[in-house]
């Protein structure tokens, strides 16, 4: 089974089912390569993906999609438990992974993922500040009525939180205002190790990809969280 993946640094999709497969020691190889590179091009010419990442290979079925991916790991390894048990939970963290992957719009628009850069004083437009919000709401949702047994949305690591993980990378750029329930779940993502690992090899890269260096000043951000 091989996953290939774009940059650490910028690669949103690409760092969902990395950091499940990563968190769940799963028997995965990665492939990873620059965005939009003529290698990375080379390496998906024979993909249906469309040549984007991340694209799962395993048996001579081809999965494209961060979600369809982490359904089909789920599914592959039981023992990850990548839904939670629960009917009305289960249900629930089915219906935020889905808008994960269809809203936000304007946030993603105006905050690519670039673990590398900080941009102090941005200011998102009236827009984004919504999706914050509506993340914000999301995650406290989670947290109030199914989060009793752990730190994650649901207690437990589930697909859900491989879903939101990239938003709390893209809180590293610009300055948002999150409550204090949301606000401890940003922390728990920023803690986890696989994140740290996945953030530690972003600032190892230095491809640069221009779309996601906002017009704006900018500086180092070249910690992990402590």
């Amino acid at each position: 089974m091989k996953l290939t993946i774009g940059d650490f640094n910028y690669s949103t999709w690409s760092m969902r089912p990395w950091v499940f497969i990563h968190k769940h020691s799963l028997p995965v190889a990665v492939d990873h390569y620059g965005l939009s590179t003529s290698e990375m091009q080379e390496a998906l010419a024979a993909s249906f993906s469309g040549g984007k990442v991340p694209v799962l290979r395993d048996q001579g079925n081809e999965i494209w999609d961060s979600l369809a991916i982490l359904e089909y790991l789920g599914e592959r390894f039981p023992e990850t438990r990548p839904w939670p048990e629960d009917i009305s939970a289960r249900a629930v963290a089915r219906s935020v992974s889905a808008e994960m992957h269809s809203s936000f719009v304007a946030l993603r628009r105006e905050a690519p993922m670039n673990l590398r850069r900080r941009f102090p004083g941005y200011q998102l437009s009236e827009a984004a500040v919504v999706d914050v919000e509506r993340i914000d709401a999301v995650w406290c949702y989670c947290r109030e009525r199914f989060g009793n047994t752990g730190p994650w949305l649901f207690g437990e690591f589930s697909i859900a939180d491989a879903m939101f993980v990239p938003v709390v990378m893209r809180f590293r750029s610009v300055d948002v205002e999150l409550g204090t329930v949301a606000g401890h779940y940003r922390r728990t993502v920023e803690q986890d190790p696989s994140v740290r690992e996945w953030i530690r090899q972003g600032l190892l890269e230095d491809h640069l990809v221009a779309e996601d260096e906002l017009d704006w000043p900018s500086e180092p951000n070249t910690g992990l969280i402590t």
